[in-house]
């Protein structure tokens, strides 16, 4: 008589489980929603939820099943977690900027500093939303900073230097298959979202500008051999008149503002967050979020969206605690804005999240840190690298920023959904502090694998 074999039985229905769990995590999402929040490392992630919840670990995507650090350095950098911690300065060495890091995020490979979209030999790299494309689903991107900067940039340009914004621009709305771009960049007003006397047209040209607000800028977008004309759009009512009801099928989304939605504003940028009166007329994150989220799922096949919080990073470089802050948080809106209609009107088995950065800047720390720390010393890393100092919901806590560049440090990642789990086999190191680690561009070649094959 033959007998039941328990111990193999549950053995093989075990390796079942984790082969069809394989399966499912390998399965192409339908939506993709890529969240970066530009020079925004786990100080600045600490600083948001200091002054909003009085505590760490609150923010919405802290919640997420899959969470990393990340490395971020160019194709000529590197990143050793040893020296990290034994060295105050190590951190300051051949980082990133946000051309060679969105590149590596958009496509999966590495590239110097200030090129977009190319390898370190100039020669043009598929990107993501590219990919996406081909796959029949919707795109969009947007920003809080000028719609053809570096990192929007990096995911549908490819150009020999960040800098040429007219070239970039132009082959973003008259050459790109794209269908959503929003952003800054608006040639006829200040920072201060006030007429110009006179245009300025730093991020694209007089003519696209006057073909673009004209409409008469199209491509067959969807290939179905008819040619889509970009809708134009720039008053504040026109960004919150997309967030519900039907939709253009391309929209390009220029805010009445030239370099930051918020930042760059008049005023005391040392003054405490929300202090400072706002622009007025001008949507915020969370609303350009829903608005091109309600105009990309109008594609039956799904879409893929990058939405950046791109002036945290101006906030670091000009050391502007108050308006990291506040850029911060209203990045944190977006998301949550993201999560809501992902359960309210898709599901977490067709929708994937990841919320990160492309590199940390100004080097935050607490109040008192070591900065001649060389290794030579006895201290521990909280002696050398102290936590910012909390006091309380709605206060600024103390914190001291040293330099006013990017670094080269470890930043967090998040991600939920259908797909995130793959992000567990890209795990190339243990950082002593921050704990497993994947590379920036891992976060590329998983997208891209959900489609290669």
């Amino acid at each position: 008589m033959l007998r039941f074999n328990f111990k193999f039985f549950a053995l093989a229905l075990l390796t079942l489980m984790v082969l069809i769990s394989c399966k499912q995590e390998a399965r192409q999402p339908k939506n993709i929603i890529v969240f970066i929040a530009d020079g925004c490392g786990f100080n600045q992630v600490a600083a948001g939820e200091y002054y909003q919840f009085g505590e760490k670990g609150k923010a919405v995507y802290q919640s997420f099943p899959i969470k990393f650090a990340i490395s971020t350095f160019p194709v000529d950098g590197l990143y050793e977690p040893q020296k990290a911690w034994k060295s105050f300065a190590y951190v300051l060495q051949k980082p990133t900027d946000s051309a060679a890091s969105a590149t590596a995020l958009a496509t999966g490979v590495k590239t110097k500093n200030g090129i977009l979209g190319m390898d370190s030999t100039f020669t043009p790299l598929q990107n993501i939303v590219e990919v996406v494309e081909q796959a029949g689903k919707a795109t969009g991107v947007v920003t809080t900073v000028p719609f053809n900067h570096a990192t929007p940039a990096g995911f549908v340009a490819h150009n020999e230097s960040r800098k040429n914004y007219h070239q970039i621009a132009r082959e973003m709305i008259f050459k790109s298959t794209i269908d959503l771009i929003m952003g800054a960049g608006h040639p006829e007003y200040d920072d201060n979202a006030q007429k110009l006397q006179e245009p300025v047209f730093k991020f694209i040209s007089d003519s696209a500008f006057q073909e673009l607000k004209q409409g008469k800028i199209g491509n067959d977008a969807d290939g179905d051999g008819a040619v889509e004309y970009w809708t134009f759009i720039e008053d504040s009512a026109d960004f919150a008149g997309l967030v519900s009801g039907q939709t253009p099928e391309r929209v390009f989304g220029l805010a009445k503002v030239i370099s930051t939605l918020q930042f760059n504003r008049a005023g005391d940028k040392s003054a405490d967050a929300f202090t400072v009166p706002f622009n007025k007329g001008l949507p915020d994150l969370r609303t350009m979020t829903q608005a091109a989220i309600n105009v990309l799922d109008d594609d039956p096949d799904g879409f893929f969206l990058m939405v950046e919080g791109g002036a945290i990073d101006w906030a670091g470089h000009a050391n502007a605690p108050g308006r990291l802050i506040e850029e911060k948080l209203d990045f944190d809106k977006a998301v949550q804005a993201a999560i809501e209609w992902v359960e309210k009107n898709s599901n977490w088995d067709e929708t994937l999240i990841i919320v990160t950065g492309d590199h940390e800047t100004g080097y935050l720390t607490g109040p008192g840190a070591k900065t001649e720390y060389d290794g030579s010393t006895a201290f521990s890393v909280e002696e050398v690298w102290p936590a910012l100092k909390n006091n309380g919901k709605g206060k600024m806590p103390d914190m001291e920023f040293h330099s006013h560049g990017h670094t080269n440090s470890l930043i967090p990642f998040f991600a939920k959904g259908q797909g995130s789990g793959l992000f567990k086999g890209e795990v190339d190191g243990t950082d002593p502090v921050r704990g497993k680690f994947i590379d920036n561009s891992d976060v590329g070649k998983v997208l891209k694998s959900f489609f290669n094959k």
